[in-house]
């Protein structure tokens, strides 16, 4: 990987405004306004300490919800295959990101293209938490090949203008985004529970409802007629025969 693309990346996630422009240049509007949205969220990019081994990744990119290491690929075809020590360099990635609960990325550089070049892909290291766990559901991993091996297809990961639309968001929106929709929901299950309490209510159905006539013939007869329910005493039937022995229990 030429340090060139490496400074590139890192100028971008920085927020620096020529960086940015100097990766969307080719790019259409939208794609560009996306881009720039890391310009006022900006990340701290560290290049990594013995870059490209045990884990580190090129990059050590930090920002005050998120932290995660990249690695730097720039190619001339659309897939690079994984084999010796690059494919140690994703295992080393892979088991780091699993003990520290991180989300180890590789950003693929496509040479000779327009538009937005950069592609991104996270490594599958497992359950994460807080942030990192929704960003990893939007962002794909690395594809398999028919062996099982991760590998890199630039027509298969993000775009860099996307993720940093996805992690370069105010915080308010997304909250009230979320907000809204959890409301939204809110709304539609009590609306149903309505209905369905509206259709069983005894009180709510016609054929439920009793007449003003109806009420008062029922009140009248329950105040005149004795109950039917209760016993006489010559209704009561005579006690079954005891046993003898059944005496020693009585109280």
């Amino acid at each position: 990987m030429g340090s060139q693309y490496e400074r590139e990346l890192r100028n971008v996630l920085a927020g620096k405004p020529a960086g940015v422009r100097a990766v969307t240049r080719s790019c259409s509007e939208v794609e560009r306004a996306l881009a720039m949205l890391v310009i006022e969220r900006p990340f701290l990019v560290v290049r990594a300490a013995g870059s490209g081994t045990e884990g580190t990744g090129d990059l050590l990119v930090l920002r005050g919800d998120v932290c995660f290491p990249i690695e730097v690929k720039s190619t001339k075809d659309r897939k690079l295959y994984l084999s010796g020590r690059t494919l140690e360099q994703y295992r080393a990635m892979r088991d780091v990101g699993s003990r520290c609960g991180l989300m180890p990325m590789y950003a693929q550089r496509l040479k000779g293209v327009r538009g937005d070049s950069w592609r991104l892909f996270r490594v599958d290291v497992g359950p994460l938490e807080g942030r990192l766990s929704v960003i990893a559901r939007r962002l794909p991993a690395l594809p398999l090949t028919r062996n099982g091996r991760p590998h890199l297809d630039w027509d298969k990961g993000m775009p860099l203008h996307r993720f940093l639309g996805l992690v370069c968001r105010r915080d308010a929106e997304a909250e009230e985004s979320d907000a809204a929709s959890r409301s939204a929901g809110i709304d539609r299950m009590l609306e149903r529970l309505s209905e369905r309490a509206g259709e069983t209510s005894p009180e709510s159905g016609e054929a439920t409802a009793m007449t003003e006539p109806t009420a008062q013939a029922l009140a009248s007869n329950s105040a005149t007629e004795e109950p039917t329910d209760a016993l006489t005493d010559e209704e009561v039937p005579p006690p079954a025969d005891i046993p003898e022995w059944a005496d020693r229990f009585s109280l």
